[in-house]
C-alpha cells in the first residue's frame, strides 16, 4: 500500500513538473515570438519532442498552440490591422491552400532539404534587415501593380506550403514580405501575421495533422495557456517599446531560427 502511494505521488509530482515545464517554455518562446513576428517553434517544438511526444503529434500541438499565440497577439494589437483587410483576405485565400498542401505532403518529402532552404533564407533575412536601417521602422501604403500582386500571391502560396510542412520561420517570412511589399512597419506587419498566419494558417495545419494522434491533455492545456499569455505579453511589450525593439528581436530570431534549421538539416544528412 505504501509502495503504491509513493509511486502515485511520484507520478503526480512528475505530472506537475512536466506541465509547469511546458508552460514556461511556451510562455517565453511565444513572448519573444510575439515581439519578432515568428520563431516560436525554435524552443517550443524541441521542448515538446524532448518531453517524449512523437514529432508529428508535437508539430500538430505546436501549431494549435500558435493559434493561441495569434489570438493573444491579435487581442493586444488588433487596432494595428487598420485598413489592411484586403491584404488579410489575400493571405487567407491564397495561403491556406498552400498550408493544406504542405501538411498533406509532409509525410512524402524529405524535411532535411526544406530545413536547409528555410535556414538559409532566415539568416539572409536577418542580414538584409540589418543592412537596411530604415526597413520596417515607418509605415506607408504602397499600391501594387498587377505584376507585384501576382508575385505576392505566389510567394504567399509558397510560404503557406512551408508553413504546413515546417514549424519554424514561416511567420518571419510573411512579416518581412508584408514590410517589403506594402511598406508596412514591423508592428503593423506582425499584427497582420498573427491574425492570418497565427490563427488561421496554423489552425488549418493543426486540424490536418491532428489525424495522426493527440497529446496528453495536461501538456496541451499548459501549452495553450502559455502561448496565449506569451502572445499577449509580447504584443504588449512590442507596443510599449516600438519598432526598434521589434526589429532587433526580429533580426535575432531570424539568425537563431536559421542556425537551428541548418543544424537540423546537417544532422539529418549524417
Amino acid at each position: 500500500m505504501t509502495y503504491l502511494l509513493t509511486k502515485s505521488l511520484g507520478s503526480f509530482d512528475y505530472f506537475i513538473f512536466k506541465s509547469v515545464y511546458i508552460f514556461l517554455i511556451s510562455f517565453f518562446s511565444n513572448t519573444f515570438s510575439a515581439i519578432s513576428g515568428g520563431g516560436a517553434g525554435l524552443l517550443q517544438l524541441p521542448a515538446l519532442i524532448l518531453s517524449g511526444i512523437p514529432y508529428y503529434q508535437a508539430l500538430a500541438s505546436h501549431k494549435l498552440a500558435t493559434v493561441a499565440l495569434g489570438i493573444g497577439g491579435s487581442l493586444r494589437n488588433y487596432k494595428s490591422l487598420g485598413n489592411d483587410k484586403s491584404v488579410a483576405w489575400q493571405i487567407l485565400i491564397f495561403g491556406l491552400p498552400g498550408v493544406i498542401l504542405g501538411s498533406s505532403i509532409i509525410e512524402y518529402i524529405s524535411e532535411k532539404y526544406l530545413y536547409l532552404i528555410l535556414g538559409i533564407i532566415s539568416i539572409l533575412l536577418a542580414f538584409y534587415s540589418y543592412l537596411k536601417p530604415e526597413l520596417g521602422l515607418s509605415s506607408g501604403n504602397n499600391k501594387l501593380n498587377l505584376v507585384n500582386k501576382i508575385r505576392f500571391i505566389i510567394l504567399i502560396f509558397l510560404i503557406g506550403i512551408l508553413n504546413g510542412s515546417i514549424s519554424s520561420g514561416t511567420g518571419l517570412l510573411v512579416t518581412i514580405l508584408l514590410i517589403k511589399t506594402f511598406e508596412m512597419d514591423f508592428l503593423r506587419a506582425i499584427s497582420m501575421t498573427f491574425f492570418t498566419v497565427g490563427i488561421f494558417w496554423n489552425f488549418a495545419g493543426a486540424v490536418y495533422l491532428a489525424r495522426i494522434g493527440s497529446v496528453p491533455s495536461n501538456i496541451l492545456i499548459a501549452l495553450l495557456i502559455g502561448s496565449f499569455a506569451g502572445g499577449y505579453f509580447g504584443a504588449h511589450l512590442s507596443k510599449l517599446n516600438g519598432n526598434i525593439l521589434i526589429k532587433k528581436t526580429f533580426i535575432t530570431f531570424c539568425i537563431l531560427v536559421g542556425i537551428s534549421l541548418l543544424f537540423k538539416s546537417i544532422i539529418s544528412f549524417l
